[in-house]
């Protein structure tokens, strides 16, 4: 079996072939990629407004962008001036060389080679210990297996249901201990009729939250509970839970112990560093992780990030990361997810429950109890167990990463780094990226036109700018359209060649031009080059003809005149001249590559 993503980093971080004798140099490590090419998109972003920027391997398929070499000392006046400045995430941190590998970039360096790599100390690894076998227990005899324990959670005793009267009912209440007196306070809370804190003090900010709950539930309305209202009233709060069938699920292999909705969800299967489990179909919607993982600072810094381009991660939430664990949490239309995770040891560990959008009542209840009952225990999963089902382009350790809901082209009209792109690409977004790393936000749009104009959210030179035609180019002439055909799935836009049809559509519009190629839908947006190199359209959306086909090779443009308007009413000033000569292939292939952008649309 391969192992998972993770798994791998996490062993290639724990290896290391080389110390070095000047410990005081150090990088400061601000981005980690998982491809070459994310990765010198990073380097890109970051060399237009920072010095010192280097792009090494990681091992693993990972790639990470650094800025050094420094003295530790003047590392640290950088760092905290960058991140002052918002110039590098916040999550940025100091790393020493050993970490890295080959450098990709700047093209050439190994600024490593200075630094006097001398081996490193060998230590004999220690001898690795049996993972122990998860075990059940089934009344009467016990029968081992390889499942991990889940054991229902005591339920608290019930109180004797008495008739007392408001004398009887404070000498009752005299017996409770504080514990149960704070879960009255949060039962009423619960309710709706507390707002003070939770503190065990029955003063009068209680008592009138238990006269207004009497007044509710029919009650005569004394301010004092009696056993048989205290009962209810812990009734109404725990039937919220009622088939959740709360219990508390030991896993050896991973190391944990925790109270689980064993109602809602079910173990599958280990995909490490996870112990994935499944809704029952109780809770639509409700899964449940256990994470497990052997490693370091760097190993969960790296885990964080991952997290974050999973599904079960929505976009807009909490993202809190300190120095031995962190925090996510993210809400959409569909899901909220809270992830917790912490480091002790050299083991990672951590759960991540994620359950449907208005049920927060319920959600928050379970939470509550899982993190009050969280517990480690000895052992920490295998990064080798993973299952074929867990391996896949889409998947990180079988779970599913993070896509957008359209991807299409655009290309920059403007060393702002504006583009230009199909409105309906980008209608209706939440979010917006170019290249799948930078954000953007709409500026102006024409639908009558098909076109949308896109501004970066932080600072961004294209390495070059489209030139519009400003005469009009010859029919039948040859014209070729850059564009993301497969939906970003290769690394650069593809050319696809044809001819100048005609200067208005099928219906005598003057606003489009007809071009004799075969497009696809990622090329909506894409620039329409001549043989020169200038752009003579934008490529449109394929309609839908309805019970009309049009035939394969037929695809409509936005004319140059019409763009350049849109832009120059919106105060984009892009570069518009007459047609150049013929540009060899190889010349317009890099053209196109440094112009054109994948335009993502995410809900």
């Amino acid at each position: 079996m391969k192992k998972s993503l993770i798994g791998g980093l996490a062993a290639l971080m724990l290896t290391a072939n080389v110390a070095f004798a000047q410990e005081d140099t150090v990088f400061i490590q601000i981005e980690a990629r998982t491809s070459l090419n994310g990765a010198q998109q990073s380097v890109n972003k970051y060399t237009g407004s920072l010095q010192d920027v280097n792009g090494f391997s990681l091992g693993g398929g990972w790639y990470g962008v650094a800025l050094g070499p420094y003295s530790r000392t003047e590392a640290q006046q950088v760092l905290l001036n960058l991140q002052n400045r918002g110039l590098i995430p916040a999550d940025a941190y100091i790393e020493v060389p050993r970490a890295y590998g080959r450098q990709f970039w700047p093209v050439g360096a190994q600024v490593l080679d200075g630094l006097a790599p001398v081996p490193a100390p060998e230590v004999a690894d220690p001898a690795p210990e049996p993972a122990e076998a998860p075990v059940a227990e089934v009344a009467p005899t016990p029968e081992p297996t390889v499942e991990p324990v889940a054991e229902a959670a005591p339920a608290p005793a019930e109180p004797e249901v008495v008739e007392e009267t408001p004398r009887q009912a404070r000498a009752s209440e005299r017996a409770l201990n504080r514990e149960q007196r704070e879960e009255l306070q949060i039962a009423l809370k619960w309710a709706g009729v507390y707002t003070s804190g939770i503190d065990g003090a029955f003063g009068r900010g209680t008592r009138r939250a238990m006269a207004a709950w009497q007044e509710q539930n029919g009650f005569e309305e004394t301010g004092i509970l009696t056993t048989l209202q205290r009962a209810e009233l812990l009734r109404q709060y725990n039937s919220i839970l009622d088939g959740m069938d709360m219990a508390v699920y030991t896993d050896p292999r991973a190391g944990i112990s925790v109270q689980l909705p064993m109602g809602a969800v079910k173990f599958d299967r280990y995909e490490a560093p996870f112990a994935l489990f499944d809704g029952t179909g109780v809770v639509e919607g409700a899964q449940l992780l256990l994470i497990s993982q052997p490693g370091d600072r760097k190993t969960m810094n790296g885990l964080y990030e991952i997290m974050q381009t999973l599904e079960i991660v929505p976009l807009d939430g909490e993202r809190k990361r300190e120095a031995n664990g962190f925090l996510l949490t993210g809400s959409n239309a569909r899901i909220t997810s809270h992830t917790e995770v912490g480091l002790r040891n050299g083991e990672i560990k951590g759960f991540t429950l994620i359950w449907p959008t208005g049920d927060e009542d319920r959600r928050t209840r379970v939470l509550g109890l899982m993190q009050k009952s969280w517990q480690r225990t000895d052992g920490v999963l295998d990064p080798a167990a993973v299952t074929d089902a867990g391996q896949a382009v889409d998947l990180v350790s079988g779970l599913k990463v993070r896509t957008p809901r359209e991807n299409a082209s655009g290309f920059f009209v403007d060393n702002s780094g504006t583009v230009l792109t199909s409105a309906a690409t980008v209608a209706g977004c939440s979010r917006v990226t170019l290249d799948g790393v930078f954000d953007a936000k709409l500026i102006a749009s024409d639908d009558g036109l098909g076109v949308a104009a896109l501004r970066p959210t932080n600072a961004l030179a294209p390495r070059r700018v489209a030139a519009f035609r400003t005469d009009s180019p010859r029919l039948q002439s040859e014209v070729a359209v850059a564009g993301y055909s497969f939906g970003g799935r290769l690394s650069a836009p593809t050319l696809t060649f044809g001819t100048l049809e005609d200067l208005q559509g099928l219906g005598g519009e003057t606003q489009i031009a007809r071009l004799g190629l075969s497009s696809l839908p990622g090329d909506a947006g894409g620039p329409v080059f001549d043989g020169g190199g200038m752009v003579v359209g934008m490529m449109q959306t394929k309609a839908d003809g309805g019970s009309r086909r049009l035939p394969e090779d037929v695809s409509f443009a936005a004319k140059t005149g019409e763009l350049l308007s849109f832009l120059q009413s919106n105060g984009i000033r892009p570069v518009a001249r007459g047609g150049a000569g013929v540009m060899a292939p190889e010349d317009l292939t890099a053209l196109a590559a440094d112009t054109t952008v994948l335009v993502s649309c995410w809900e």
